[in-house]
């Protein structure tokens, strides 16, 4: 299960920029791809380390460097020194618990977003921090694990005649973002099918699974929320246009995204509301279930307190107490008790407590 708060203890006293990894430790290596593409040419290739120190991006078209995993610190520092990042961006990237957000430098844009996977075996919301780093001809994503959740943009610009070639760095970020955003909408629609169980279950009957259900689901919707809400000023920031790294033939773009974000966090609420609802009627019908069981045992302890009154009175065993002489008294006695018994269930039914 995802951590809504991951720990932060190893950085407790460290000067701002020190390049702590904080979360969880998902490989070994760090694994580097290198594409560079124009008009005209595509390539992809592998680097290592010592390729990523002779990098340069100058005259190479675009460049796309994208980076999995984030064991390797060297690897984080080399790619800061050969792209001129600031060590609080390279100390961002490696905080997974980041808030989705962008910083703006003279070069270079840096954009940290969330990708969200949904593991139907398991039922449960897998979180991956990606950083996009986006500059004038070329693009950094580095993610945690090697997912294959970029793999539609690769192939776009793999075919021949692509229109994506022709354009810069800047479509091709707006592309990674598009992709992570679409993905939101898979998570939801999975969502959305789980809730819909849920909901057809509480009409057959409520069990202490359902609350437990509806529980996680609630808790995950959180962390869902929490990935999308700021990835609402990000693109609000691109929109406006306020860095010259952003074309203006890309803002129509990134306006489409801006409302796919507002429809997955609209989307969010809805399935937030129906949760906390179906909550309310799940405990308001077992509310009910206790109220129905406690009335029944009322009853019968009301009925059967005159019967125990009559009952203590004669099982005194007082020698003088005349009624124990008298042949008829025992079924008189059963006639007395029965009778009371029928008068008070037959007023109960009238007054509609049962």
């Amino acid at each position: 299960m995802q951590k809504l708060v991951k720990s932060r203890s190893k950085t407790i006293g460290l000067p701002p920029g020190t390049l702590v990894h904080i979360g969880e430790k998902t490989r070994e290596t760090t694994l580097m791809t290198l594409i560079s593409y124009d008009e005209e040419t595509f390539e992809k290739r592998s680097l290592d380390i010592k390729g990523l120190k002779e990098l340069k991006v100058d005259g190479m078209g675009i460049t796309w460097l994208n980076v999995v995993g984030l064991s390797d610190i060297n690897v984080l520092e080399t790619i800061g020194t050969v792209f001129g990042l600031h060590p609080l961006i390279l100390e961002d990237i490696l905080d997974t618990g980041q808030r989705p957000k962008i910083d703006v430098n003279e070069d270079y844009l840096f954009i940290s977003a969330k990708m969200l996977f949904y593991d139907k075996e398991s039922g449960e919301l897998d979180i991956e921090q990606v950083s996009i780093i986006l500059g004038k001809n070329y693009v950094i994503t580095i993610t945690e694990k090697n997912t294959s959740v970029f793999d539609p943009v690769i192939k776009r610009l793999q075919q021949g005649m692509s229109r994506f070639r022709k354009l810069g760095a800047d479509y091709l970020a707006y592309s990674l973002l598009d992709i992570v955003v679409d993905n939101y909408f898979a998570v939801l629609e999975n969502f959305g099918e789980r809730v819909e169980l849920v909901e057809d279950g509480m009409m057959a009957g409520n069990d202490k699974q359902t609350l437990k259900t509806i529980h996680n689901l609630k808790r995950q919707l959180l962390l869902l929320q929490k990935a999308v809400w700021p990835l609402r000023e990000v693109l609000s920031f691109l929109e406006r246009g306020e860095s010259y790294l952003v074309e203006k033939t890309t803002d129509i773009y990134i306006r489409d995204l801006y409302d796919h974000v507002i429809q997955v966090m609209d989307t969010t609420e809805t399935l937030r509301d129906i949760l906390s609802s179906m909550l309310e009627v799940y405990l308001s019908s077992s509310s009910n279930k206790m109220n129905e069981i406690m009335k029944v045992l009322t009853i019968i302890s009301t009925v059967f307190m005159p019967l125990s009154f009559i009952t203590g009175v004669y099982g005194m065993n007082i020698r003088y107490m005349p009624e124990l002489e008298w042949p008829l008294m025992y079924p008189v006695i059963w006639g007395v008790m029965v009778s009371i018994s029928v008068a008070m269930l037959i007023y109960f039914k009238k007054k509609k407590w049962w």
